[in-house]
């Protein structure tokens, strides 16, 4: 039996606790107001209840029934990795996700209450930026003032085995041992786009607008004509929207703007890590997401490899847009299972 028992806060399609379950760790349940993940979390993250409620009419004891938990438990992690919309530099209906910016205070209700052995936290940047509106700079004074050791820094995924560079907020809080846990880099070379997709890694050339029908996923969206005739022009391994910049072929808002949003269009490159993947993936208009040298966006079984989900995972959706949104705003599995080694090997 794993000595470590978690339980993951805003778990949607499962990335956090997958991650922590292949470092070791026992994933008790996962929590999240969006029902449309429910059968995504359990078709992977076996053993592990969901439990459907919204964070803001939970309540402690009711918790505490359900799952059987302990107050004071050594081996217990809660982890809150939430919906970070308010604090990304990423432009957002502010109104519309308001609401997300007090998640990290309701989740501190339930560490106030149990006292777990473990904390963990993982956000955008941007929280750790504005720590005192968003309730992160009084939650690290509680949990210091409570006998927790507490690491908290921006890492770049990228450094711990994710083919892609994204940079996140992490705070791992534990008060079980007199050190702070962090977690550990790779070491070597960064896994790249090369390492992951292409034919040789399994994923067949296909055009736009394929479907696939099978759990693999390698469905890809449709584009306009003018698109195709774009990249088509767009030089492979990295070509940029200025391969025709001054044709008719470039958009109005393109048009004498050589300068800004130059990754829109763009293809990523075989030797690097993939930009951000972001909830918009499989659309080249938001982003350095046209493939290598295909003449399509990246899709979505190639957007979740390159978030380091494993090539079985189960998605279980109901669009392309669904989908995407559940892996771009995944926790990447290989950093969390980075952290989740950190904990069990008390690094």
């Amino acid at each position: 039996m794993n000595y470590y028992r978690a339980v993951d806060f805003f778990c949607s399609g499962g990335g956090m606790s997958y991650g922590l379950q292949q470092a070791g760790i026992n994933i008790i349940a996962g929590i999240d107001f969006d029902k449309s993940c429910e059968e995504t979390y359990k078709s992977n993250i076996k053993d592990a209840k969901f439990i459907h409620a919204d964070v803001f009419d939970l309540k402690e004891k009711e918790l505490e029934e359900k799952l059987s938990l302990k107050k004071n438990d050594d081996s217990l992690i809660l982890i809150g990795c939430s919906p970070c919309q308010y604090w990304s530099i990423i432009n957002t209906d502010r109104i519309k996700s308001y609401k997300s910016s007090s998640l990290l205070k309701e989740f501190r209700r339930f560490v106030e209450y149990f006292m777990p052995g473990y904390v963990v936290v993982e956000n955008v940047p941007g929280i750790f930026r504005r720590q005192a509106e968003s309730g992160l700079e009084d939650f690290i004074k509680w949990l210091l003032n409570n006998n927790y050791k507490v690491h908290r820094n921006v890492h770049e995924v990228s450094e711990y085995g994710v083919p892609q560079h994204r940079r996140r907020f992490t705070l791992i809080a534990n008060r079980v041992t007199d050190k702070e846990i962090e977690p550990k880099k790779k070491i070597g070379k960064k896994r790249t786009v090369r390492d992951v997709l292409g034919e040789e890694n399994g994923f067949p050339k296909v055009s736009a607008g394929h479907k696939d029908s099978t759990p693999f996923l390698h469905t890809v969206a449709g584009l306009k004509e003018i698109n195709i005739k774009r990249l088509a022009l767009t030089e492979k391994d990295g070509g940029t929207r200025l391969a025709y910049a001054n044709s008719e072929l470039a958009p109005d808002c393109h048009k004498n703007n050589k300068e800004s949003f130059k990754d829109t269009y763009g293809r990523m490159w075989w030797d690097k890590p993939a930009p951000t993947i972001t909830t918009k993936f499989f659309s080249i208009s938001n982003g350095r997401f046209a493939h290598p040298e295909e003449d399509r966006a990246i899709s979505l079984r190639e957007g979740a490899v390159l978030q380091s989900f494993p090539k079985d995972y189960i998605f279980k959706t109901t669009s392309v847009a669904n989908t995407a949104r559940m892996i771009g705003n995944a926790v990447p599995p290989k950093y969390a299972e980075a952290i989740g080694i950190a904990i069990v090997n008390q690094q």
